[in-house]
């Protein structure tokens, strides 16, 4: 297929080429959390606080394959924009055995854990029953959703972003109509036999979609339908000079995600006490916001594949105005995406839950998240300077001064010192967001970036 030029001065049209089909790809899976959540609702608000306690893990869990994954955008948009299209298959291919053997060793590890991490955030019985039988089934696949994610970042950074978004789209539409099969003995709305396998149905509803997600990207980059055809049999020639780069460009990033999801683990922690109707709440808001996420997240990918694409031929002026054009629209987006919210909040968070006490305590949180996204988004979208260059560092400091000095003391400070109702989980939750964007912000305008390269001629 024709290959698009993304180092040329036609920056919004790249940057919309790149980052639309990037979020309506997000966005499908945002509409699949959003009505796996829905589904799970129809079960008990125990569910949905099980399926949040049970997220929290997994969150802890992607941060390796996070490490790999990113460290992967800057070599791959790199090597492919300076034209050396060998060497970009050469680290897919790594990218995808890799995150695999990862995966494999990484479950065999927690599956025999799982019942003292859940046990850890919440001491209700039926709340860990549930979020075992979930839990027990989702990271069973923990190597197909460790490889899909690889496969729509790889088709992404050699300037696919079309094929990247049917990846996911394909697997978040087909996990939208499993669910329903999936979860109750009689689906609803067409009252025709479904499997009945209630929480567990949600989890084998992704994983089926997921693995039929991934056979679709293999397909697409093992034919060279795509901008770069990779070979199955070099998946299993390991090369150290590659690897080593995967873990250690993105080891930064993966002790952010770590200090994140470390403190999102203490965090869950503070508000169990609360009870299972404030865990269901946060639950909710979080899948709510995932629409306002994948803004800023679509808007990342792509363009952190043209910056990349850019500094591979050394092209830093497009490649900092990419950066600055991505924060402006994105946070744009998401100031209209909060004013909704502040407007439609009980009804947004009824829709998922007829519980008055989760109604009340979402629209409280779902408020202040939504107006703490649109000031992270600017900053995130600054940021894909650093997935472009490799330059992730900026992601560690910042994380660690907003979770740790920020989130989890003054957390604990208003629910175990002071008393204080939920309204103060909010608060806690949105100061940690703002910031994390203001020291991303403040990293972005040092430059360091634009001296990194992590591909050499």
């Amino acid at each position: 297929m024709e290959k698009r030029d993304l180092t040329n001065d036609k920056i919004f049209s790249n940057l919309m080429y790149m980052t639309i089909p990037a979020i309506l790809g997000h966005l499908a899976r945002s509409v699949y959390d959003i009505v796996d959540m829905f589904w799970i609702g129809r079960i008990s608000a125990d569910a949905v606080a099980a399926v949040t306690v049970l997220s929290s893990i997994l969150w802890l869990i992607w941060i390796l394959s996070s490490v790999i994954g990113n460290s992967s955008v800057s070599l791959i948009s790199q090597s492919f924009g300076k034209g050396d299209k060998d060497r970009a298959a050469r680290v897919i291919e790594q990218t995808i055995t890799f995150k695999i053997i990862v995966a494999i060793i990484t479950m065999i590890i927690v599956l025999p854990l799982l019942k003292t991490l859940i046990s850890f955030i919440t001491t209700d019985s039926n709340v860990i029953s549930l979020a075992l039988k979930y839990g027990y089934v989702r990271i069973a696949f923990l190597p197909i959703l460790f490889a899909q994610a690889t496969l729509s970042v790889a088709i992404r950074c050699v300037g696919d972003s079309k094929r990247a978004m049917r990846v996911m789209l394909f697997s978040a539409i087909l996990n939208i109509f499993l669910d329903p099969i999936m979860m109750f003995e009689t689906i609803p709305i067409i009252d025709l036999p479904g499997l009945g396998l209630g929480i567990a149905g949600a989890a084998w509803a992704t994983n089926i979609a997921n693995s039929l997600g991934v056979a679709l990207g293999l397909y697409y980059l093992l034919s060279g339908k795509t901008n770069i055809k990779i070979k199955f049999r070099k998946m299993f020639n390991l090369i150290p000079e590659i690897d080593k780069k995967l873990i250690t460009i993105g080891a930064p990033l993966g002790l952010e995600m770590l200090s994140r999801e470390g403190a999102g683990f203490i965090v869950m922690k503070l508000v169990a006490i609360y009870g299972s109707s404030a865990l269901a709440a946060v639950g909710i808001t979080f899948r709510v916001l995932s629409l306002s996420f994948i803004i800023f997240l679509g808007f990342g990918d792509g363009a952190g594949a043209i910056i990349g694409q850019n500094l591979g031929i050394n092209n830093i002026k497009t490649a900092e105005k990419v950066a600055k054009l991505t924060g402006l629209v994105s946070s744009g987006v998401n100031l209209l995406v909060f004013f909704v919210i502040l407007i439609f909040s009980p009804q947004i968070i009824g829709a998922f839950t007829n519980s008055a006490e989760v109604i009340r305590y979402g629209s409280i949180l779902v408020k202040v998240m939504a107006f703490s996204y649109a000031i992270f988004s600017y900053s995130f979208g600054l940021s894909s300077a650093f997935f472009g260059s490799g330059y992730n560092k900026p992601f560690m400091y910042a994380s660690i001064f907003s979770r740790w000095i920020i989130q989890v003391p003054l957390m604990f400070i208003f629910v175990k010192v002071l008393g204080l109702p939920f309204y103060a989980v909010a608060l806690g939750y949105g100061l940690a967001e703002i910031s994390e964007a203001i020291g991303l912000i403040y990293f972005y305008n040092q430059g360091k970036w634009k001296e990194t390269k992590v591909v050499t001629t």
